[in-house]
């Protein structure tokens, strides 16, 4: 088998590691023979191409979710779903061939030099693979590691710096069959203890008096939620299943944008003003009279009052009496999603949005923190937001937790359960818990550990009614965000300088 075959099939090895399959030692040992075919590159060229030809496998199998939302439309045919995981594979393929191309250029004569550079390369890249062009985050390397010994770390140098980790790990195997048992031995002693100290770490905080919390599944599918009278359906099965003690007063939760109807519209004419008003009192039909209700929902807006010029994917405060309490817009917008890119152009070539609509999206300012009756410091982050490590939680006013509403029903098998791992990683680094609601899952609650203390299959209706889990002392990472894991990477490469000056 040639070494560039090799390098795409062990990268789709590599991508096993994620969820569902969750199979993170065929990950670890992937990277071990990564790292072999880097060592083995003949030029600078070489190991670049194997680089991207390991993401171009790693991508693709673990991206394959983008395919199945191509399927929830009319406008483009289903195959070019394959062709969009394949083009943003080629583009994304780049970054770990960076990654191989510096551990080549610094670790070609000295093993542990290539695997301290490869480990800090990849913080780098994964950082810069988050931030360049709005930004890709999905399956983070340390995401493999979510559940596992080593996922304690994320609290100190975040996701990316578990990472690295994983990318240690997998040195050590690599050491190990090239029989350098001393440095192999070296590096799994470390990583030994490093797993031993999760058992020292402090246990989630606990209280007897927690905010109860009403979590709503409604199973309502992408290929259902858009259909006539679908809505009114939708908002009948979310008020019945709402249904709680009406005496202990209730933090409702409903997903991302539960109600396709606009909750809010900017134009003048009173018929539309009035029609978001009953729309609203009819939500709030499931609630009690001490509840509050956190919704997706959208809002309408006109530049002259008489037509629709955009809109906000948002979340709704809305109290028993359907009175918006406060509002939370989505600031991290998905291309092709929630807007498209340079739409006179590409409208023109019979390219549109996913989601139906001509209309596109306005982004909101960014993370905040609202304060509000019953559930107190609320910080919202709508869908895939929540991937974005260190970009999650306005630092200056802390919240108590995090409200993730998302519709993962666009993302097939795949897709929920990467997307409830990355969760956890969020509320992992920022010592909060997570809580998230989805029409087909997987909703679930997330202590300030990342640990999953309830959750509701994919694909299954149902509610979790539980109490709200207490925050965690801000961690190292909320304190200082992603300056540490780049600051590790930094460390690693200075490590990697150091043994490759040792064994010249």
């Amino acid at each position: 088998m040639t070494p560039l075959l090799l390098s795409l099939l062990i990268g789709a090895a590599g991508a096993c590691g994620f969820q569902p399959l969750g199979l993170w030692p065929i990950t670890l040992l992937s990277l071990a023979m990564f790292m072999s075919l880097i060592e083995r590159a003949p030029n600078l060229r070489g190991a670049l191409v194997r680089g991207w030809l390991f993401g171009l496998g790693y991508f693709c199998v673990g991206l394959n979710w983008i395919a199945t939302s191509f399927t929830y439309q009319a406008n483009m045919p289903a195959w070019l779903g394959w062709v969009a995981v394949v083009l943003l594979s080629f583009y994304l393929s780049v970054y770990p061939a960076i990654a191989a191309g510096l551990a080549w250029r610094i670790g070609r004569s000295s093993r542990i030099a290539l695997i301290l550079m490869l480990a800090g390369g990849w913080i780098v890249t994964e950082w810069l693979r988050a931030t360049m062009f709005t930004g890709f985050a999905w399956n983070p390397l340390g995401a493999a590691l979510v559940g596992t010994p080593w996922a304690w770390v994320a609290k100190l140098v975040g996701t990316y710096g578990l990472s690295a980790f994983a990318t240690l790990l997998g040195g050590a195997i690599y050491l190990f069959l090239r029989k350098e048992w001393r440095s192999g031995g070296a590096i799994a002693l470390v990583l030994a203890i490093v797993a031993l100290a999760s058992l020292f770490q402090a246990a989630a905080p606990v209280t007897a008096n927690g905010v109860r919390i009403h979590i709503v599944q409604p199973n309502i599918g992408q290929d259902e939620k858009w259909q006539e009278g679908s809505e009114a359906r939708a908002v009948q099965r979310l008020v019945r299943l709402s249904r709680h003690d009406p005496n202990v007063p209730t933090l409702l939760l409903w997903p991302e944008a539960a109600v396709t109807r606009a909750l809010q519209d900017a134009r003048r004419d009173v018929a539309y003003r009035e029609s978001t008003a009953e729309l609203r009192r009819t939500v709030a039909a499931a609630l009690g009279p001490k509840d509050l209700l956190l919704s997706g929902g959208i809002t309408l807006r006109s530049s002259d009052g008489i037509d629709v010029t955009s809109a906000t994917n948002s979340v709704f405060a809305i109290d028993p009496a359907g009175r918006i309490m406060a509002r939370f817009d989505k600031n991290h917008l998905v291309p092709y999603g929630e807007y498209l890119p340079m739409r006179p152009v590409l409208s023109r070539l019979g390219l549109s949005r996913l989601a139906p609509g001509d209309v596109d999206f306005d982004p909101g300012p960014g993370p905040m923190t609202l304060q509000l009756p019953l559930a107190g410091r609320v910080g919202f982050q709508v869908c895939y937001e929540i991937i974005f490590s260190g970009h999650v939680v306005d630092r200056a006013h802390r919240p108590d937790f995090i409200f993730n509403p998302s519709n993962d029903a666009w993302f097939g098998a795949w897709g929920p359960p990467q997307h409830l791992a990355q969760a956890r990683l969020r509320a992992l680094e920022e010592g909060l818990p997570v809580i998230r609601s989805t029409p087909t899952g997987i909703s679930a609650v997330i202590d300030a550990r990342g640990n999953l203390l309830n959750s509701l299959p994919w694909r299954k209706e149902g509610v979790i009614d539980t109490t709200l889990p207490p925050p965690a002392p801000p961690t190292l990472f909320a304190r200082y965000g992603n300056m540490l894991p780049l600051a590790f990477a930094f460390l690693l490469g200075i490590g990697a300088i150091a043994a490759r000056r040792k064994t010249r």
